[in-house]
């Protein structure tokens, strides 16, 4: 009797939890879209959205202008915060599993860096891929991300053809130390307005983005989302140890490809399309499992439902506070994350001393 009404109170909770991260991204989404400079009632908000989603309205006549707002502006920029928290967070979820590290996140193997590197080569160069236009600088993040995880592999793979978990995190920084330095070598030779535009990229932002940028980041957020979701199982047999996890039958290295390779994928195109934002995949994932518990199957997708509506918060923030000029929403995030992070450490002293 005992143990089935804990397990159904267990049950129940994991379900309110999944409400309670689902009311949260919608309660955030619709402030993201009713806050700001121009307040526009929720049923017009409402109405413009059913209007040119499904092409269901009620209203008889909605201005041009706030048409123009919530649609072209507004919305856009909500749904990329949240795809870009979503996708931080779900690849420091997975970082921190694979590595067994509670500091891991998507910077851990130098992704974000390569990533970064590849967006400030553009912008200090004012390239333009042909064919591309305006989505050479994401194009190009992307693919530095993608490289970089290929160098952090040769660089392991030269090392320890185990891909030990010790090796692909010193490989990480030493590939993040190297990127950095290239990085900051290209900031001091630019001129005055490069540098502006290539520090405040760094600092991350989805501002002046719109649905293209949505649409860039969305097939690589599912793509990365559901190599990871499938592969939760693995993750937990990994926090149980690489040696344990072999002896009950799992395929180690396989599984750290396909997972090192979502997470990668997913906080790439992250910073391809929004910049460096950090403390999202540090904090969120370690907030999840305090309340989850370390069962992957429900600490990723929750993370991508809390990371998502926190980045938009974190963005409503950095667009209203100094209003109407606006802060780089990675200062924010900074701001937040840092604090949250260190009372969450201190925290885990206590218990461990207790």
């Amino acid at each position: 009797m005992p143990s089935s009404f804990i397990q159904k109170y267990l049950v129940n909770k994991i379900v309110w939890l999944y409400i309670l991260a689902g009311g949260f991204v919608l309660g955030a989404a619709l402030l993201g879209l009713l806050e700001s400079s121009v307040t526009i009632p929720v049923s017009t908000i409402l109405h413009i959205v059913s209007e040119n989603a499904f092409g269901m309205g009620w209203l008889d006549a909605v201005p041009k202008n706030e048409e123009l707002i919530i649609w072209d502006i507004r919305l856009p920029r909500v749904l990329l915060a949240l795809c870009v928290g979503a996708s931080l967070a779900l690849a420091g979820a997975a970082f921190q599993g694979i590595l067994r590290n509670p500091l891991a996140e998507p910077y851990t193997i130098g992704v974000s860096s390569g990533a970064s590197l590849g967006a400030v080569v553009v912008i200090f160069f004012h390239l333009t891929i042909p064919g591309l236009g305006g989505f050479t600088l994401p194009v190009t993040a992307i693919i530095g991300g993608m490289i970089t995880l290929l160098v952090v592999f040769g660089v392991v793979r030269l090392t320890n053809r185990g891909l030990a978990i010790e090796t692909i995190i010193l490989a990480g920084i030493i590939i993040s130390s190297f990127i950095g330095a290239l990085t900051s070598l290209i900031i001091s030779l630019g001129d005055q307005d490069s540098m502006t535009q290539i520090i405040y990229w760094l600092y991350g932002s989805v501002a002046m983005r719109g649905w293209s940028h949505v649409q860039l980041i969305f097939p690589f957020m599912i793509a990365g989302a559901f190599i990871l979701l499938i592969h939760y199982r693995e993750l937990n047999a990994l926090a149980l140890g690489e040696e344990a996890a072999d002896h009950i039958g799992v395929n180690v290295k396989r599984g750290k490809i396909f997972i090192l390779v979502g997470a990668s994928l997913l906080s790439g195109a992250a910073v391809a399309v929004s910049g460096a934002i950090g403390f999202v995949g540090l904090v969120i994932p370690h907030l999840v499992r305090i309340v989850t518990g370390p069962d992957h199957r429900h600490v990723l997708p929750l993370s991508m439902l809390v990371g998502g509506a926190f980045l938009i918060i974190a963005d409503l923030i950095s667009r209203t506070i100094i209003a109407p000029s606006e802060l780089p929403i990675g200062v924010i995030t900074g701001l937040i994350g840092a604090p949250v992070f260190a009372a969450l450490l201190v925290r885990e002293r206590i218990a461990g001393r207790g």
